[in-house]
């Protein structure tokens, strides 16, 4: 019979990731990345969630797939998510459009039926105007709590009249109960919100909402590994980062933890060296 792993290479206990993790020096983390499914199948989103559901904050159902996907797929997607512990959050957009419509109670009946955490509210397109203790109050008369996104898809890159109007807007929102500001980079993170036309993040406008707001209050859409890389060095590892691909997710986790070769170095996330009294086997130490 052939024997255990461990046992074979003459180790005297099992290994484990976690221990390890702790030896060199990788902090242990509150989970802060909300990554979105695009309308996967239900076996992979469940695949993703048995993988990596500790690292998540939330889970965003994005955009308005779920609303066209068969209702028993979307209801079992938010169920795996519930039973990982993961809270699920619905995108902008279909917020936006019940408002245009004239729907938004029945749209927030349909998030609370189907078991959905929270609802994302937003002014980026359609819907104009928002009374957000009308709003916020609604949600919570149906058990639903809320985020508001702060930027509209088709302004182009925030500006500094830009963000003081933001800065005021969520205030209000978190005044009204809101638990969550993201800020708006839609899919590219180029020539919107925070990232100029070519992707660079505007680091000062972005210490702006930090700021205000405190980095727990604030989720940074990060869509790409620029964004995701240049969020994590401005910021360190407590940044919050939303509409992270979920094939994505373990890339942006290692960078947070210095585990990336390209965050090796980094002045904000680098793992501390090791104390004089940890021998060097390497070096014959």
């Amino acid at each position: 019979m052939q024997k255990p792993v461990g046992e074979r290479r003459g180790t005297a206990a099992a290994c484990h990731t976690a221990a390890f993790l702790r030896a060199i020096g990788v902090p242990e983390l509150e989970p802060a990345t909300s990554p979105f499914d695009p309308g996967y199948d239900p076996v992979t989103l469940e695949a993703h969630l048995a993988q990596s559901a500790h690292l998540m904050s939330t889970l965003k159902i994005s955009m308005a797939c779920w609303l066209i996907a068969d209702e028993s797929a979307t209801r079992r997607k938010i169920a795996a998510a519930r039973r990982h512990g993961v809270p699920t959050v619905t995108g902008g957009g279909p917020f936006e459009v019940a408002v245009a419509q004239r729907q938004l109670p029945a749209y927030l009946d349909l998030c609370a039926d189907l078991g959905v955490t929270r609802v994302e509210c937003g002014t980026g397109f359609a819907a104009r105007q928002l009374n957000p203790d009308h709003v916020v109050g609604m949600a919570l008369a149906r058990g639903l709590e809320v985020q508001f996104e702060l930027g509209e898809k088709f302004s182009g890159a925030f500006t500094g009249d830009t963000v003081d109007s933001l800065i005021e807007a969520g205030r209000a929102w978190l005044d009204a109960g809101a638990r969550q500001l993201v800020l708006e980079a839609r899919e590219s993170a180029q020539g919107v919100g925070l990232f100029d036309g070519s992707g660079g993040l505007s680091r000062h406008l972005a210490d702006r909402f930090v700021g205000a707001f405190g980095l727990e209050a604030v989720t940074f859409e990060a869509p790409t590994k620029p964004s995701q890389f240049a969020l994590l060095d401005h910021f360190g590892p407590e940044v919050r980062l939303g509409n992270v691909r979920l094939e994505e997710l373990l890339r942006v986790e290692i960078y947070r933890r210095g585990l990336h070769a390209d965050a090796f170095a980094k002045p904000r996330l680098k793992l501390p060296c090791p104390g004089p009294d940890v021998p060097s086997p390497v070096a014959g130490g």
